[in-house]
């Protein structure tokens, strides 16, 4: 066997062993100080972390502060992690807290970019530039939405997580979050109604 083949086949049976790792052993590794276990924890939970936190912020930056906030929270919270949850709701749980933060203390929004105008100017757009511009205008009028609203659409629709989670990922009652399910997507209704009629 070459050097290079034994390389690769090493890094196919280490990748093999890590995906066969299930998230509460390397809980337990990672309490027990195994910063390799908390690592691979991070890779496996990276994408839709930062995903919940871009939904709720609706900024790039901001997600990607309150992520890696809430990694560096989950690991100094690791030995409190009791496992009533598992690790991947009780990790939504502290991003989701963390993405709130940044979107309630921000006052002011960037400007949004004009992409969803130029996509709206184009006379005969085809269907692909049809769905995008409808992508980007429905994405615009999530803005009408407040962040906790924000955060129930993107973990009902976005991730694709029932009610039940969801009131444990953001510490609120079922009925709560039927009711920002409810009004959030009464507002966006409203909000196309509206936005329909300007264009009109």
């Amino acid at each position: 066997m070459k050097p290079a083949e034994g390389v690769v086949r090493s890094n196919e049976e280490m990748e093999e062993r890590t995906a066969s790792r299930t998230d509460a052993d390397l809980v337990e590794r990672a309490r027990n100080g195994d910063q390799e276990a908390f690592r691979i924890l991070v890779d496996r939970h990276r994408n839709h972390t930062y995903g919940l936190a871009l939904q709720i912020t609706r900024s790039p930056d901001e997600a990607e502060e309150a992520a890696q906030e809430a990694f560096v929270r989950a690991w100094r919270a690791l030995p409190s992690f009791r496992g009533d949850a598992s690790f991947g709701t009780w990790l939504h749980r502290i991003v989701a807290r963390r993405a709130l933060d940044h979107a309630l203390a921000r006052r002011t929004r960037a400007t949004r970019e004009t992409e969803v105008e130029a996509a709206e100017a184009v006379a005969c757009p085809t269907p692909n530039e049809r769905d995008f511009i409808l992508a980007r205008r429905l994405e615009r009028l999530m803005e009408c939405l407040g962040a906790r609203q924000r955060a129930v659409m993107a973990l009902f629709y976005g991730q694709d997580r029932p009610v039940e989670e969801i009131a444990n990922v953001l510490s609120m009652p079922e009925n709560t979050v039927k009711t920002h399910l409810r009004r959030a997507r009464a507002a966006l209704r409203e909000a196309w109604l509206r936005d329909q009629g300007a264009m009109s």
